[in-house]
Order: structure tokens, then C-alpha cells, then sequence
């Protein structure tokens, strides 16, 4: 696949964007999602798939899953972890791969705070047939409960430790997870964070862990490591607003964050439409002047496209779409370069078989019902200019065949 797919020197969302030493070759992420299917915190095979196809589908940067910088961390018994140098080895296949094809492997860490310890989602609602029952949780699960100042303090530490292993696997860029009610995100928030020492009370006081955060993780990476920062813009039941986060991404920036991957807590009655978070990422990036990623149900490529150029984001993410459609970047590439060869952002081992069907699909059209070839619709045959070039033998005669006596 070509290094850099896309415009050639422009802003649109083919165009390649630096952060630090990571260079994207288009503005396309795909967001972490997590797959709870790690075994006490250890990626396997199906990671590797789960994120390679990404990178082979065109992706500019793909995220992992939240990795837990605790094992208490888990927002499930099935989350991925980066605690243990055990994690280290397969989530390094991860990132190779990724990167061999022209991503950029980032990962993102978290830790699920009063969130954690839920059942995997498919197992919600008793829901267990044909699945195997998450283990006992090893810790008591009564309710949130305030953590000592002994256990905050470790915090700061774990994520750090986590970048350092993260780094060290290969990973070309970290994501700070502090939106939708996880535990940095519950700091943040007058109404999750009840604590009337120095890590609560006011703004500042609720600030204070994750910025200690982002100063512990910004020191042990190398510094051409870019750090994002994912953040709920809004917070409607924790009661965050945007005044809060313009000062909070601020003061992130300081701190050497390089881009904000702006969304929003979610909570019951809100109002969802198409791009319905790009407005708050387009706010954040004019004021602040911060770059940001933009999410929120984008589909389209010229959805996408429209919300890089019309500078309201830098990056776009797409998470839910890129299940359906793994090659979303490719399929992009198609519409948005204008006329050309279609395949030519492709890997060459597929693009050249998808290149060398395209004059046959051409003269058949669409295909609909009475088609099929045992029908007495339209056909086609297979000819040499449908077929990938392939190496020529040298012939060779009867005459210069070696010959046996009968």
C-alpha cells in the first residue's frame, strides 16, 4: 500500500498529518472499542486480527481497545491490560503489524474507576447461552467507594508504567481515556467527585489527578511520542460543561497533549444525529487552538471529508462504521480522488485481483435477478485482459524435450 494515499499536499481527508514523530498518511482513526475477550488482561490472536485489518483497510492510526493500566481497572473481566509485562508480547504483534502496513499503532489506556467489574456485554441481562461465564470478581463490587490517598497516588504511576510498556511494544502514539464516566472522567465531574481533600472541591481541586496523570505519562515517553487525550466535551449528568473543558484543554496543552479526541458522556434522552459531536471538536480546536478529532456517528466519506476541510477537525474517528466496513479508507480513496484507478491505494496483494475484475463488473453492470450464469441473462468470459499479469515460461519444443527409448 502507498505510504500516503490521498491529496496530494491538500487538507482534505486524504491528506497525511503529523503529530510529533507519528505521521499519519490520512486523517482517519479508528476509535478504541473495546472487544472483552482478553484473558486476565492478555491479547491473543483475535486482537491481532480484530486491529490488523484496519491497517490493511487504510486506516491513517488505529487504536487499541481501553488497555488497563490496573487490573482493577476493567471495566470487565474480558478488558485488554497493559499492568503486567506479560501484556507485552502480543500487543507488540499488534503494533508491528499495524505499522508494517502503513498505520500508526496507538494505544489507548484507561481505568474504569466506579465502572468497573461489569459483565461482558453479551452476558448482560442473564443472557449466557453459548458463552462461557466471566470468573468471580476478585474484588467487592458493593459500590463506589472513596479511594484512600494511598491508592490515589498510585494512579499517576500505573498510566505511567503502562505508557512506558506501550512505548516500549511499539506503539507510535498514547490516548489518555478520560471521557464517558470512567475514572478520570469521574474526577472531572462536581457530580461524581465528592472528595473535599485536594482532589475535589473546586475546578482545580477535580483537575488535579488527571493533569498529575498526563505529566507522569509525558515524562517517561520519548518525545517525539504524541499523547491524545480522549474527553466528554459535556458531561450533562456529571455535570461538566464546555466552559470547564475549554480551561481543562488548556491547561492539558501545557502540559503536552497534543490533541483532544473530543466526545460526550452519553445519558439518557440525548439528542443523536449525524455528526452530532463535531460541533463541540470544532469549538475546542477554534478557541483553544488545540488540534482535535472529531467522532459521533460519521458514515460518509464525504461527511468526513467536509468536517477536515471545512476545518472543524484535524482527525476524524470512526468506530461502529469501520466494524461494518474495515476497508472505509480504501472506499474513501475511491470517491473523494476523483478519476483513476480505484485500487491504487490498496495492498498490492488484493488490489491487483480487484483491479484485474473491474472491466467484467463494467460490462455486466449491476447485478440483479436472472444473471446468473445457469439463467439465460447477460454473460461474460474470461479473457487475458481480465486476468493479473503473470511471469511467461520460456516454450519449449517437442524437438528440445529430453526423450526416453519405448
Amino acid at each position: 500500500m502507498p505510504a500516503h494515499p490521498g491529496d496530494p499536499g491538500g487538507p482534505g481527508l486524504l491528506s497525511p498529518f503529523r503529530l510529533r514523530g507519528a505521521l499519519l498518511r490520512n486523517r482517519t482513526v479508528v476509535s478504541a472499542m473495546t472487544q472483552c475477550s482478553a484473558v486476565d488482561g492478555v491479547t491473543d490472536d483475535y486482537h491481532l486480527v480484530h486491529l490488523g485489518r484496519f491497517a490493511l483497510g487504510g486506516f491513517g492510526m488505529v487504536l487499541t481497545e481501553c488497555l488497563a493500566v490496573t487490573e482493577a481497572g476493567r471495566s470487565s473481566w474480558g478488558d485488554a491490560g497493559l499492568w503486567s509485562d506479560e501484556h507485552l508480547a502480543p500487543l507488540a504483534r499488534v503494533a508491528e503489524f499495524v505499522r508494517a502496513h502503513g498505520a500508526v499503532p496507538a494505544a489507548q489506556l484507561g481505568h474504569a474507576g466506579r465502572r468497573a467489574g461489569q459483565p461482558r456485554p453479551w452476558l448482560r441481562d442473564g443472557a449466557t447461552e453459548g458463552c462461557t461465564p466471566d470468573p468471580p470478581w476478585p474484588w467487592p463490587l458493593e459500590g463506589p467507594a472513596e479511594m484512600s490517598a494511598a491508592t490515589i497516588a498510585a494512579i499517576p504511576a500505573a498510566f505511567a508504567a503502562a505508557a512506558a510498556r506501550a512505548a516500549a511494544a511499539g506503539f507510535g502514539a498514547i490516548e489518555l481515556h478520560m471521557a464517558h464516566a470512567y475514572f478520570l472522567s469521574q474526577c472531572l465531574a462536581p457530580g461524581r467527585n465528592g472528595r473535599t481533600d485536594g482532589y475535589g472541591g473546586t475546578r482545580a481541586g477535580r483537575a488535579r489527578l488527571p493533569l498529575e496523570v498526563v505529566e507522569h505519562v509525558r515524562k517517561v515517553l520519548p518525545r517525539d511520542v504524541p499523547v491524545l487525550v480522549k474527553l466528554s466535551a459535556v458531561d450533562e449528568e456529571g455535570g461538566v460543561g464546555i466552559d470547564d473543558t475549554m480551561t481543562f484543554v488548556r491547561e492539558l496543552a501545557d502540559r503536552g497533549v497534543d490533541l483532544i479526541d473530543v466526545s460526550t458522556t452519553p445519558h439518557p434522552g440525548q439528542h443523536l444525529a449525524y455528526g452530532y459531536q463535531v460541533r463541540w471538536a470544532e469549538r475546542i480546536r477554534a478557541q483553544t487552538g488545540v488540534p482535535t478529532m472529531a467522532a459521533g456517528l460519521i458514515t460518509e466519506p464525504r461527511q468526513a471529508d467536509a468536517v477536515v476541510r471545512e476545518e472543524r477537525a484535524d482527525l476524524v474517528a470512526i468506530a461502529r462504521q469501520a466494524l461494518a466496513d474495515p476497508n472505509w479508507p480504501l472506499r474513501a480513496h475511491a470517491q473523494l480522488r476523483g478519476p483513476g484507478d480505484d485500487f491504487a491505494a490498496w495492498p498490492r496483494q488484493s488490489g491487483m485481483w480487484l483491479r484485474s475484475r473491474q472491466p467484467v463488473l463494467e460490462r455486466l453492470g449491476a447485478w440483479s435477478d436472472g444473471m446468473d450464469c445457469h439463467t439465460t441473462g447477460p454473460r461474460d468470459r474470461i479473457s487475458a485482459e481480465t486476468q493479473p499479469p503473470r511471469a511467461t515460461k520460456p516454450q519449449v519444443s517437442d524437438l528440445d524435450r529430453p526423450h526416453r527409448d519405448p
